[in-house]
C-alpha cells in the first residue's frame, strides 16, 4: 500500500473539522425557529450538500495538478477573464468576513472578561465600532509585516472549538442525569412542531444554512490522495454528510433542551441578543448544570477570541495572495495594487482591505446596539460568502460540457444529463438563497446586504478597465 495515500475515513474527519462548527447549530436554531430547523437540515444535506461535496471531488480529481483552487478550475474550463472574476469573488467575500471577525473577537474577549452579555451590549455602539476599527487596522499592519505567527494558533483554536462543539452535545445529553433538578425546556417532537411554515421569513433565512454547509472545496486537493478515489472519496463525503447531519440534529435537540424559541423570537431585541450571545449562554448554562460555574464558558470564549483574531490575520493575507499571486489574474489588476514591500506583503491590497472592511465597521457605528451589529454581520456573511460557491458549480457545469477534454479519475455520476441537472440545481439553490437572504425587516440591514455585494462587484469590474487603460498608456 502507498504510504502517501490516506484512508477515506481520515479524509471524512478532516473534512468534518473543516466544514462544521458550533456557530452553525446556533444560527440554524435561532433563524429557523428552534427544532423546526431539523427538517431543513435534512433537506439541505440530501438535496444540496451531498451533491455539492461529490461535485467538488470530481473537480479536484480532474484538475489535481492545479492545487484545487476554484480559480484554476474556472481557468481550465473557461478562460482567464472568468478565472479572475472567480478569484475576485473569493477575495471580495472575505471583506464582510473580516469585518465580522473583528467584531466577533471583541465580543469573545468581553465575555471572557465580564462573563455576561450586558457589558458588551450596553457599550455605546460608536465606541465599540471605533475599537473594532482599531483592531482591524492593527491586524492589517501585522499582515503587512509578513508576521503570521497566529496561523498555528488559528489551527489550534479551530481544533479546540471543534472539540468544544462535540463536548457540548455530549454534556448536554448527560445534563438531565447529572442535575435533574435544573430546569430544561420540554421538547415537542410532533409533526406540527417539526415541519416549518414555508413563508417568506423561512425562505429568506435559508442562506444561513447554505453558508453553514459551504466550503468543502477546501478539501479537493486530497481527492487523488485517497485510496481508490472512485470509491474512497464518495464514501468519505457521504460519511461527512452523515456526521454533519447527526451533529446538526443532536446539537439542535441539545440546544432545544436549553433555549425556548418563543423567547428568542418574542422581540427584535431578544432575537439580536441571542444571535450575539447564544453560544456563550449555552456554555454558561452547561457549566451551571455540571456545577462548574463559568469555567466552560470562559474556555469557549478564550478559544473563540484566539480563533477569531488569528483567523482575521489569515483572512486579510491569504485570499489577497491567492488572487494577486495568480499570473492569469494579474493581467486584470492595476500594477499599483500588486506592489509588495520587503516582507512580500501586498501593501496596497491590504490598504484596500482596510478601507472596505473598515467602511462596513464604521457605517455600523450608527446602529442602535452592539448586539444588532453582530446580527447584521451574520446575515451579511450569509448573503456574501455563498456567492463564491456559485463558481464551484459554474466550473462543474463547464467541466461536464467539455467531457471529451477532461478525464477525471473520479466522477460524481456517469450520466451527463444527471450531472448537468445537479450542477444547475446547486447553482440555482445558492443564487436563490443569496438573493432571498438580502431581505430583512430592518431597512438598514437590507441596505447593507444590497450595497455591499454591489460595491464589491463593481470594484471587481472596474479594476480590469483601469488595468487596460494603464497598459494603453504604456504602449
Amino acid at each position: 500500500m502507498d504510504s502517501k495515500h490516506i484512508k477515506w475515513t481520515t479524509l471524512a474527519f478532516m473534512a468534518f473539522s473543516t466544514v462544521w462548527g458550533f456557530g452553525n447549530v446556533l444560527n440554524g436554531f435561532i433563524y429557523l425557529n428552534g427544532i423546526q430547523v431539523i427538517f431543513s437540515w435534512i433537506l439541505m444535506f440530501a438535496l444540496y450538500f451531498v451533491p455539492y461535496a461529490l461535485m467538488v471531488g470530481e473537480l479536484g480529481s480532474a484538475f489535481k495538478e492545479s492545487g484545487g483552487g476554484v480559480s484554476s478550475w474556472i481557468l481550465k474550463t473557461t478562460g482567464p477573464k472568468l478565472a479572475y472574476y472567480a478569484g475576485w469573488t473569493y477575495w471580495a467575500c472575505h471583506i464582510t468576513y473580516i469585518a465580522s471577525k473583528s467584531s466577533g473577537g471583541l465580543k469573545a474577549l468581553s465575555w471572557a472578561v465580564f462573563r455576561n452579555a450586558e457589558a458588551y451590549d450596553t457599550f455605546p455602539t460608536l465606541a465599540v465600532q471605533l475599537i473594532t476599527f482599531c483592531i482591524l487596522i492593527l491586524f492589517c499592519y501585522i499582515a503587512s509585516r509578513g508576521l503570521n505567527p497566529l496561523k498555528k494558533m488559528a489551527t489550534l483554536a479551530g481544533t479546540s472549538m471543534f472539540i468544544m462543539s462535540i463536548l457540548y452535545i455530549i454534556m448536554m445529553f448527560g445534563a438531565r442525569a447529572i442535575n435533574p433538578a435544573s430546569s430544561f425546556v420540554t421538547l415537542d417532537f410532533s409533526a406540527k412542531n417539526l415541519v416549518p411554515t414555508f413563508d417568506w421569513k423561512y425562505f429568506t433565512s435559508l442562506s444561513i444554512l447554505v453558508f453553514a454547509v459551504g466550503g468543502c472545496e477546501k478539501i479537493s486537493p486530497y481527492v487523488n490522495k485517497v485510496e481508490n478515489p472512485s470509491k474512497g472519496f464518495p464514501r468519505a463525503m457521504i460519511s461527512l454528510a452523515i456526521m454533519v447531519v447527526i451533529c446538526a440534529i443532536l446539537g439542535t435537540i441539545a440546544m432545544g433542551m436549553m433555549f425556548d424559541p418563543t423567547i428568542i423570537n418574542e422581540s427584535k431585541e431578544s432575537f439580536n441578543s441571542y444571535n450575539s450571545n447564544g453560544s456563550y449562554w449555552a456554555f454558561q448554562r452547561l457549566g451551571e448544570y455540571y456545577h462548574m460555574g463559568d469555567s466552560l464558558m470562559i474556555i469557549y470564549a478564550l478559544c473563540n477570541a484566539v480563533g477569531q483574531l488569528s483567523t482575521l490575520v489569515i483572512s486579510i493575507d491569504a485570499p489577497l495572495r491567492m488572487l494577486f499571486d495568480n499570473e492569469d489574474a494579474r493581467e486584470f489588476i492595476p500594477s499599483k495594487l500588486l506592489r509588495q514591500n520587503d516582507k512580500g506583503a501586498y501593501v496596497n491590497g491590504i490598504k484596500m482591505v482596510a478601507v472596505l472592511s473598515g467602511a462596513i465597521i464604521l457605517v455600523q457605528s450608527f446602529v442602535p446596539g452592539a448586539a444588532t451589529v453582530l446580527k447584521q454581520l451574520t446575515k451579511l456573511n450569509s448573503v456574501c460568502m455563498p456567492m463564491r460557491y456559485l463558481w464551484v458549480f459554474a466550473a462543474y457545469i463547464a467541466l461536464r460540457k467539455a467531457e471529451d477534454r477532461f478525464k477525471p479519475e473520479y466522477r460524481f455520476v456517469k450520466n451527463h444529463n444527471v450531472a448537468m441537472f445537479f450542477g444547475c440545481w446547486c447553482f440555482f439553490v445558492t443564487a436563490a438563497s443569496c438573493l432571498l437572504g438580502v431581505y430583512d425587516e430592518d431597512l438598514f440591514t437590507m441596505c447593507l446586504n444590497i450595497i455591499t455585494p454591489c460595491v464589491l462587484t463593481a470594484l471587481g469590474i472596474i479594476l480590469p478597465i483601469l488595468k487596460k487603460r494603464e497598459d494603453a498608456a504604456k504602449a
